[in-house]
């Protein structure tokens, strides 16, 4: 009950009568097996599994994984992946190209930065 007040507070969620199928859990559980490092820093810690059409909006896509990516809220990397790119930096935004931002910041990321000694 907690986490739901916290969410919904945080706008994760657009209010505390959203109910979540009662298979989520085995869903998300199973995803985050499948797909166990975050899809922008490759982190493993704090992994939160998005939606990319929300729940709330698309009850039909909630338990769809085709609609699921792996993000983290680690701040291992200095950002809250899940925050930044899945939400754009507040909760209650929509990212509808999070896909396409998560393999642009993950390719960023991998790129070594020059030292500028050429």
């Amino acid at each position: 009950m907690i986490t739901a007040i916290k969410d919904a507070i945080q706008g994760k969620t657009p209010s505390l009568g959203t109910k979540r199928s009662s298979h989520w859990a085995t869903v998300r559980k199973n995803f985050i097996a499948e797909n166990n490092v975050c899809a922008v820093c490759g982190g493993k810690k704090k992994l939160e599994v998005h939606h990319v059409k929300p729940f709330h909006l698309h009850p039909e896509f909630e338990l769809d994984p085709a609609n699921l990516i792996t993000l983290c809220e680690d701040l291992g990397n200095g950002i809250n992946c899940h925050l930044l790119i899945g939400h754009l930096g507040n909760y209650r935004n929509v990212n509808t190209s999070v896909r396409e931002d998560a393999a642009i910041w993950k390719e960023k990321l991998a790129t070594p930065i020059p030292s500028g000694r050429e």
